[in-house]
């Protein structure tokens, strides 16, 4: 599931490799790779792929789950799709809570105790999904874990996640994608441990060739 998952981001774009031009997040970091599993829903090979994937990893890791809820906005699509293939009900947090009406920030109906995974598309330092679930559990939710279609496996993020108490497991991984992406002939393999080094520390740009 793991290479399926990487092949297929890697023939969508919707994970692109650019060593040598490098991208610049919103947080000014330059950074070898651009992501946005966004575009798994426009392919439909893809998104049946991700989707069925997404099930089964729920099914295997939390099998007592009882409802999905999407981050908002990049995993509301799929906990949709997820959770009409497993027949579960499904909601999504807002970034913040509307200023109208019941002023809402979870939406779709969620009980007390029930026991929740939450679906994102991709983990980096993982603030905003921790916020999601932080948020479900002020509600009463008894949150499982989350269930993503990519990890970048950031130090950071393994031990925000660590320190907030909160599972995560991922359909593919940055390095299994660098791999694949190397074989497949999407990137030179010689550039896997620049990209590698990005990873252990997105701050430091010595990875970068000058």
């Amino acid at each position: 599931m793991e290479e399926l998952t990487a092949k297929n981001l890697l023939k969508i774009g919707a994970v692109f490799f650019r060593p040598n031009e490098p991208f610049t997040w919103a947080s000014g970091i330059k950074s070898p790779v651009y992501c946005d599993n966004r575009l798994t829903l426009t392919s439909p090979e893809v998104r049946n792929d991700v989707e069925n994937g997404l099930a089964t990893l729920i099914m295997k890791n939390y099998p007592e789950c009882e409802a999905l809820m999407g981050t908002s906005t990049a995993g509301i699509a799929h906990a949709a799709i997820t959770a009409h293939i497993m027949g579960l009900p499904m909601g999504y947090v807002r970034s913040g809570a509307k200023d109208h009406g019941r002023e809402n920030q979870i939406e779709g109906k969620l009980e007390k105790g029930q026991k929740v995974v939450v679906i994102e598309d991709l983990i980096s330092t993982g603030g905003s999904v921790i916020q999601v679930v932080e948020i479900l559990r002020e509600a009463g939710a008894e949150v499982l874990g989350i269930a993503s279609i990519f990890t970048y496996n950031m130090q950071k993020g393994l031990d925000n996640l660590s320190k907030a108490g909160i599972k995560n497991i991922s359909l593919t991984s940055f390095d299994i994608v660098a791999e694949v992406a190397a074989k497949e002939g999407y990137i030179e393999e010689k550039n896997i441990h620049r990209l590698i080094a990005f990873r252990n520390n997105p701050s430091d740009e010595s990875w970068i060739e000058k």
